[in-house]
This record gives C-alpha cells, sequence and structure tokens, in this order.
C-alpha cells in the first residue's frame, strides 16, 4: 500500500473571532463548504509567488497524519505447520492531510483514505508540532478520498492560532507545464516541499475508474499520500495520491484532481 489567493483563510480559535466572523458562522453552522480562491484574485495573482512564498504561506494547512492499527501476524511455528496461535502487533502508517475548515465542533482535514483505512487509532500532528487525536468524518474508497475531523474543544488556543484552512484552486485551469508544488509528510519525516511542472492532464490510471488525475514530476514519496498539490497562487489543485506512483517509474507523480471532487469533499465534511 502507498504510505503514497491571496492568503488561505485562518482558523479562529475559541474566544477569538470577531461578530462579523461569529455571524458568518452561525449562518454557516449547518453545514461546511471548501474555502475556494477567487477567480479575479487567480487572473491578477497567477504565478505571482515562488516555492518559498507557497511554502510559508501554506504550510500551517498542511499536517501529518499517523494511523495505528493493530494487525493479525503468523508467528514461527503457524507459517510451517507446527502449531502456535496467531499473534497480533501494532502497525504504524505515516500520511498526510489538508485543513479545509471546520464546523461548529470539528477542525476538518481532507486526506485519502488509504492513509486512514483500517485505523484504530489516527493522530494528526499540526505545524507547531502540537500532536491531536482524530477521528473518520466520511470516507469514499472509490476515489480514495477521506475527510477526518479533530475536536475543535481538543484544540489549545495557540494551536488554532497557527493553522490555516487552505484555499482550493481551480485544477480545471491548469496547463501542462505550469509550474507546481507539493507538500506533505514524505516517509514520515515530516513536512518537506518539491517542486516541479503539470507532466500530463486527465491521466486516467484504472480501466474501471472515472477518477482522472494531475501527473507530475514534482517527487511525491511514501507520506506524500493526501498532501497537496498547488499552483503558483498557492490554491490546492490536487491531493498527492503516492499509492499510485511504481517504485520502478522515476518523475511519474500522480495527484486528485480537486475540481473533480469538490462535490464529493464537501458532502464528507458533513
Amino acid at each position: 500500500p502507498g504510505s503514497f489567493r491571496t492568503q488561505p483563510e485562518s482558523i479562529t480559535g475559541a474566544g477569538s473571532e470577531s461578530a462579523s466572523d461569529a455571524a458568518s458562522e452561525s449562518a454557516s453552522a449547518s453545514s461546511s463548504s471548501l474555502v475556494t480562491a477567487t477567480s479575479t484574485a487567480q487572473s491578477e495573482n497567477r504565478g505571482s509567488m515562488d516555492v518559498s512564498d507557497i511554502a510559508s504561506a501554506v504550510m500551517p494547512s498542511i499536517v501529518s497524519i499517523t494511523n495505528r492499527s493493530v494487525q493479525e501476524v503468523q508467528n514461527y511455528f503457524s507459517m510451517f505447520g507446527m502449531g502456535g496461535m496467531p499473534q497480533t502487533q501494532e502497525v504504524e502508517s505515516a500520511g498526510s492531510g489538508i485543513i479545509v475548515g471546520q464546523n461548529d465542533s470539528e477542525l476538518l482535514i481532507v486526506s485519502n483514505n488509504h492513509v486512514v483505512e483500517g485505523a484504530d487509532t489516527l493522530s494528526v500532528c499540526f505545524n507547531d508540532g502540537e500532536v491531536y487525536e482524530a477521528n473518520i468524518k466520511g470516507t469514499d474508497s472509490d476515489r480514495d478520498l477521506a475527510v477526518i475531523a479533530v475536536p475543535l474543544d481538543s484544540i489549545s488556543d495557540d494551536t488554532m492560532s497557527a493553522i490555516k484552512a487552505v484555499e482550493i484552486g481551480d485544477s480545471d485551469s491548469l496547463k501542462v507545464g505550469e509550474q507546481v508544488v507539493a507538500i506533505g509528510n514524505a516517509l514520515g519525516y515530516g513536512q518537506s516541499v518539491t517542486t516541479g511542472i503539470v507532466s500530463a492532464l486527465d491521466r486516467t490510471l484504472e480501466e474501471d475508474s472515472d477518477a482522472t488525475f494531475i501527473q507530475t514530476d514534482a517527487a511525491i514519496n511514501p507520506g506524500n499520500s493526501g498532501g497537496a498539490l498547488l499552483n503558483m497562487d498557492g490554491d490546492v489543485v490536487g491531493i498527492n495520491s503516492a499509492k499510485l506512483a511504481s517504485t520502478e517509474v522515476e518523475g511519474m507523480g500522480y495527484a486528485i484532481a480537486i475540481s473533480d471532487v469538490s462535490d464529493v469533499l464537501e458532502d464528507l465534511m458533513n
């Protein structure tokens, strides 16, 4: 399995929201939606940021996810038919996620289904290094998507002030050859940044699937799964899916095109 704008909207901590923020939050209390970049900002600022600007602006929106599960394994004797009961052991895997918003009680994070699948416990490490337990909000295994949630009442004010919800861009407007940036928890070592170009669009990787992918030569490694592929405005245009990349292939990473799944993500968020 794979292990693989304007500034983003701030997440508001308890007791620090303005009256207008409170009114807006009250109006949307019954549902959560993705924060999309405005078309005006995109047209005026297209490609206006460099990679270091994007890393600085978006890193607070990216999280590391640790999946811990207990799995049954055969012992030495049972493998050779000599009896003995199977044993259990804790297995840990790493992935990435993208903060996309919050509702009245939860901070919402998008990732890949294969990152969170089978978890007995999920933990999320934010940009400030603090770790919190998360639960699965919704999944779509066919599209390899998941939304997980961290209770707001468990997150400290310091952490809330250090994180942001990312803005969602328009993957339909991408062009082959356009520069992109990938951010994620590569190999479980913590967040890292790679850059490349859009190598191809509308890639279909499974014959019986309608899902299409962005192909990029930005390095996407195990642990990057669920992380962000960003345009040069710092908007998310894809969700990295490192499990689709073969270890025998170099320079061919894939990301789920965000515009193809935005409706699905909003359903999972709610």
